[in-house]
């Protein structure tokens, strides 16, 4: 397959940088603009906290790969990662903004625009006080949540499957977590 005929990936990073660690997915973007071994279809979207108005820049994606903190109630700097039908039933709450990622997810649906993939990789934060830098679990976490976003892309860039448009199987469990502790 010629690189410029991989599908469209999107990776989204979320999150607010004067409120600590609900930071980590856009402190995650900003290693991967760097990242030689980032593929070359991956377009990244430094989405903030923009929620709804961040449709127009996912909704061409085929695969869409989230970065962002998630309250799980794990041990802070907990790395997580949940596809499928876990991202349509995240809980509001799960997410540290206003708009859950559920709720871009099931516009996205409405419109008939869903990805074909979508994965969210999330680390549990310490705090979302106001503050502009990592809690020492979550900056340690940081090189985790970089390298399993592109284990990620490595895997989809590889992949020589032909997506439809529908839901694809996961080849991995639908949440996994890797906890600081080991």
């Amino acid at each position: 397959m010629v690189q410029a005929d991989l599908p469209r990936t999107v990776v989204l990073g979320l999150g607010n940088l004067i409120r600590s660690d609900d930071a980590v997915g856009l402190f995650a973007l900003r290693q991967l603009e760097r990242e030689p071994k980032l593929p070359a279809n991956v377009v990244l979207v430094e989405g903030g906290t923009k929620g709804l108005e961040l449709l127009p820049y996912i909704c061409d994606a085929v695969r869409l790969l989230v970065l962002d903190a998630v309250d799980i109630g794990a041990v802070p700097g907990t790395v997580c990662r949940a596809a499928g039908q876990d991202l349509r039933t995240l809980p509001g709450n799960g997410m540290v903004h206003e708009l859950a990622l559920s709720d871009m997810l099931n516009a996205l649906r409405m419109m008939g625009r869903e990805p074909a993939e979508t994965v969210l990789l999330g680390v549990q934060p310490s705090t979302i006080d106001l503050g502009t830098v990592l809690s020492t679990p979550v900056q340690q976490a940081l090189p985790t949540l970089v390298e399993a976003a592109l284990i990620e892309l490595s895997r989809w860039s590889t992949s020589h499957e032909c997506l439809t448009g529908g839901v694809q199987e996961e080849m991995e469990e639908d949440m996994a977590i890797l906890s600081p502790e080991g």
